[in-house]
């Protein structure tokens, strides 16, 4: 209950009602919650298919499926199943109160090992749920504020789960999250070292690469690398440098990229560090080191940064570079480590103060790391104003309400991941029931985008529009294009809302 209230009290109560899209698409978090609410929308209006993730209409040729929309698809196909019933506008406000609730469930379940005192259980818990690491992609990247399935991996490591808890919590990160997927599958190794069973191996490893199918990973054979890995990675000063987050602290020098601020555990947090020396691990925990290591050394990369002054530490092949690049932002693979030395602290404060005190001292930690984060917390609320639950369309002029009731497609011409106004035309084009080619997702083939642009730029020249298809004119190229193959008798070239239109058979 505390952890969901922490976040009704930053993000306020608007964000939860499922009716209320507004603050999705209000623009003040960016981009990226209109793209869940887009790949969200399009999936649940479109037929199921095979795999169950595909949603043809948001994006079309270029291969959406609700994975690569960040639309989470645990959730996406719970809910797509349960249309029949009831229908759901949006449940990324629920999503965020389960994650702040979880969050703080599985640290109070964690501590339990150590000491049954409800203080140092209760102050120990919030610590983990008032953590910039959480909040930071609550604010925003809202699937990859899942950090309660790492909590949960910690939990099954300390208690040694057995495989069909393992395949569950697997099952449920491949359809959460691709990022958080593989730290869940290291916890998982580690605890799986004990038992060495290739039975349980085959499975857990199968399951998630079912999950995956299922969201239509597999969908984009392409696009997936990159040369990232070694730009996005953690710098050796981020725990310690709290950016805007941080009251007390002074700002450190960073490499400067846009992961920057997201490894500040908060001072409270920080002050625990030294009661690690009072743990007593045993062999059986040398795997679980071993893999959070391993994960620590990956976010570090091989281009360690040290106040944003980088070095090649070991060169790479560039294939290699590129492989891994489809991780992209290493940095987050600090956050297993960083969870675990928290729960470390905690326990060493506890194994050394005992129950009453360690408690007293933890409720006086939280009250520190609450008011340390008070400047990040007020960035953050400020990003939820209150909102109206929905907005109007921006796409206002009466030409695109008729548009409607003649075209079943919206063409974004040239075709991008992410091209100009492709917030406008997609919300119109979701919002009609309508596919549309404006996309923005997580990843996108480019042979696919190339091959699509010079198909639609013959289709324009030649005069040839694809039926029941209009046309949005995004340069100065396809608008000469439209006006070269313009059939004058049958097709209507407007401007709408500042936007060029083909209208092909008006």
């Amino acid at each position: 209950m505390l952890g969901a209230s922490v976040i009704l009290g930053i993000f306020g109560p608007g964000i939860v009602p499922p009716s209320h899209s507004g603050w999705m698409l209000s623009g003040r978090l960016g981009p990226d919650p209109v793209q869940y609410w887009l790949g969200w929308t399009f999936f649940r209006d479109a037929p199921w298919g095979l795999p169950p993730g595909i949603s043809p209409n948001f994006g079309m040729e270029l291969a959406s499926s609700v994975f690569y929309a960040d639309a989470i698809p645990l959730l996406a196909f719970l809910f797509k199943a349960l249309r029949g019933v009831f229908e759901i506008g949006q449940y990324w406000g629920m999503w965020l109160l389960a994650c702040g609730a979880l969050q703080g469930w599985l640290a109070w379940r964690l501590i339990g090992r150590w000491t049954e005192a409800p203080l140092p259980r209760l102050a120990g818990a919030m610590l983990f749920v008032l953590q910039p690491m959480l909040l930071n992609r609550l604010g925003g990247h809202f699937a990859l504020g899942a950090h309660f399935l790492l909590l949960w991996g910690l939990c099954f490591v300390l208690e040694g789960a057995g495989r069909w808890r393992w395949t569950a919590l697997v099952l449920a990160a491949s359809l959460v999250h691709s990022y958080l997927l593989p730290m869940v599958l290291g916890l998982w190794a580690a605890d799986w070292w004990r038992r060495r069973n290739w039975t349980e191996a085959a499975m857990v490893l199968g399951v998630g690469i079912a999950g995956l199918w299922a969201a239509g990973f597999f969908l984009l054979s392409a696009g997936h690398g990159g040369t990232t890995y070694g730009a996005k990675q953690l710098d050796l000063l981020a725990p310690f440098d709290p950016a805007y987050w941080g009251r007390f602290l002074p700002d450190l020098p960073d490499p400067d990229h846009p992961e920057v601020s997201g490894s500040y555990p908060g001072l409270g947090a920080l002050l625990l560090l030294p009661f690690l020396a009072w743990l007593r691990p045993g062999w059986r925990h040398v795997p679980l080191l071993v893999v959070l290591l391993a994960m620590l050394a990956f976010a570090i990369t091989h281009r360690p940064s040290v106040g944003g002054s980088q070095i090649t530490l070991l060169p790479l092949p560039g294939r290699v570079v590129e492989w891994m690049g489809a991780l992209r932002a290493s940095e987050r693979f600090f956050w297993p480590i960083a969870y675990a030395a928290l729960l470390g602290g905690v326990a060493g404060l506890i194994r050394l103060c005992g129950p009453r005190w360690s408690g007293l001292a933890l409720a006086g930690l939280l009250a520190i790391q609450a008011a340390d984060l008070r400047p990040g917390v007020a960035r953050l609320a400020g990003l939820f104003p209150p909102t109206p639950a929905e907005l109007p369309l921006r796409l206002s002029d009466p030409f695109w309400a008729e548009a409607a009731t003649r075209y079943r497609a919206i063409r974004a011409v040239p075709a991008a991941n992410q091209g100009a106004a492709w917030e406008e035309i997609a919300v119109f084009a979701a919002t009609h029931r309508m596919a549309t080619d404006a996309i923005y997702l997580a990843r996108s083939d480019g042979r696919r985008v190339a091959a699509l642009r010079a198909e639609v730029a013959a289709r324009l020249a030649e005069g040839r529009p694809e039926p029941g298809v209009m046309y949005v004119l995004r340069d100065a190229e396809s608008l000469a294009l439209a006006r070269a193959g313009l059939r004058p008798e049958r097709d209507r070239l407007v401007e709408a809302n500042g936007l060029h239109v083909l209208a092909p058979d008006w």
